[in-house]
């Protein structure tokens, strides 16, 4: 899952704290949610057993009316969360693993961060006070069986993102930052590295590669069909317009239909260091299927055309994805033949919120399009399941679009005010839920055909 850093101490510089922040700290540290432009992740002591995740009986208060706060309908098939259907475990899904913190809030703990090709989850500890480097572990989910891997060679406070979770090695990359002077931007300078195990011999490598451009964030790469990392490298920002962003309904800044950033195209190889290629593309998000590289105009902002290059032969389709006049890329994935988009697209009449997670196939046709006040949502992991997080009173929770299937599904009643996860196999998913006030567990589920 993507942390978005640099979009974090944005959102929280009008209300800093009056002592200095220590980015290490930042890095370190599990975070909350946070409202965009726009979110942040990362992120549970074990439980005996699974646990049971079901949906409390509650009269639910009449969701928000969108036409009459005057939110404009997507032009495609659309779903909201009052469309889904309660998951029944056993028959909808099943629970394969979970896992608790109980006290996010004095330190950080422990995660599930992803799930490998072969179904072992890849188990994070720290870091935190007591552990200033992070160690980690395959954990059989059957079980609950864990295998200690040899400490990654990253110095304490270097936080790691799984990348690629293979039957053969496990990629994390990880950003190194130059010391910054005080006022200065703690992401300028951030230099991409990237941690390999070898699954079979159980040694790690460390690559960094000299010729490659600083990058401004974590989350900007995508492993290739080719086995090389491709990397995103600032190009061009969105900026505010004169004066800074108008106020919506709610009181807060209503930065939909904001300009887009753009990125340069560069791609490593996973060997060699000295491997490092300009792909001479600017672009905005982007994701690979097994046979396509898919791609945006920009992101964080309008996303303009979408582009579909079909890796055999070069060839490149271009539509014009139907978003929304005031509709901000935010989450952006592409599995097979559909691509998924999450996006922001204003606030209205009583503060109500125009959310979206669009589901188009790779030519360009609506498939689906989720609506509704207050959610987020993308692809969950690599394959076959889109995830929807809603945050919207009586109707908060984690709900599921199966792709393969085609049905709406609510898996939980309640979401965690912590953002964890990982990448996972197809029709896998991770979700998170409270424990009480401090604490949040973490579930892997499998979505039953």
């Amino acid at each position: 899952m993507v942390n978005e850093l640099r979009e974090l101490l944005r959102d929280n510089v009008a209300s800093a704290p009056q002592d200095p922040v220590d980015l290490s700290v930042v890095l370190a540290t599990g975070r909350r949610r946070v409202r965009r432009r726009r979110l942040s992740a990362v992120g549970g002591a074990a439980l005996a057993s699974a646990a049971v995740i079901g949906l409390a009986t509650l009269v639910w208060p009449a969701p928000p009316d969108l036409g009459a706060a005057g939110v404009p309908t997507p032009d495609a098939p659309t779903l909201h969360l009052a469309d889904a259907a309660d998951a029944v475990a056993g028959e909808d899904y099943r629970v394969l693993a979970s896992h608790t913190n109980d006290d996010l809030e004095a330190d950080n703990g422990q995660y599930l961060d992803g799930v490998t090709d072969d179904g072992q989850i890849l188990f994070r500890d720290g870091p935190r006070a007591d552990l200033p480097q992070a160690r980690y572990a395959l954990m059989d989910p059957a079980t609950s069986e864990k295998t200690w891997l040899p400490d990654p060679p990253a110095p304490g406070g270097e936080q790691l993102w799984p990348v690629d979770l293979g039957a053969e090695r496990l990629v994390l990359t990880g950003l190194r930052f130059a010391e910054a002077s005080d006022g200065a931007d703690p992401f300028a300078g951030a230099r991409l590295f990237a941690l390999v195990l070898d699954r079979e011999s159980q040694t790690w490598s460390r690559l960094e590669w000299p010729d490659l451009p600083d990058v401004d964030r974590p989350g900007t790469q995508a492993l290739g069909p080719d086995g090389r990392l491709y990397v995103r490298v600032p190009a061009t920002q969105g900026r505010p317009p004169e004066g800074g962003w108008p106020t919506g309904p709610d009181g807060e800044a209503d930065d939909a239909d904001a300009p887009g950033d753009t990125y340069d195209l560069w791609s490593v190889s996973l060997t060699d260091t000295a491997d490092v290629r300009d792909e001479g593309l600017t672009l905005g998000s982007m994701a690979f299927t097994d046979t396509s590289m898919v791609w945006t105009d920009s992101t964080n902002g309008d996303a303009g055309d979408v582009h579909v290059r079909d890796l055999a032969t070069g060839d490149t389709r271009s539509f014009d994805p139907q978003t929304g006049e005031k509709c901000n890329l935010l989450s952006f994935g592409a599995t097979h033949e559909r691509i998924v988009m999450g996006q922001y697209c204003g606030t209205y009449a009583d503060g109500v919120r125009d959310d979206r997670v669009q589901v188009l196939s790779t030519d360009g046709d609506q498939v689906v399009t989720v609506q509704d006040d207050r959610i987020d949502g993308g692809l969950a992991g690599t394959d076959g399941v889109v995830t929807v997080t809603s945050y919207q009173r009586g109707r908060a929770g984690t709900y599921v679009y199966d792709l393969r299937t085609d049905r709406f599904l609510r898996l939980s009643d309640d979401v965690s005010q912590w953002s964890m996860g990982g990448p996972t196999p197809e029709g896998r998913v991770l979700w998170t839920v409270p424990e009480h006030r401090r604490g949040a567990t973490q579930v892997l589920g499998e979505i039953l055909d």
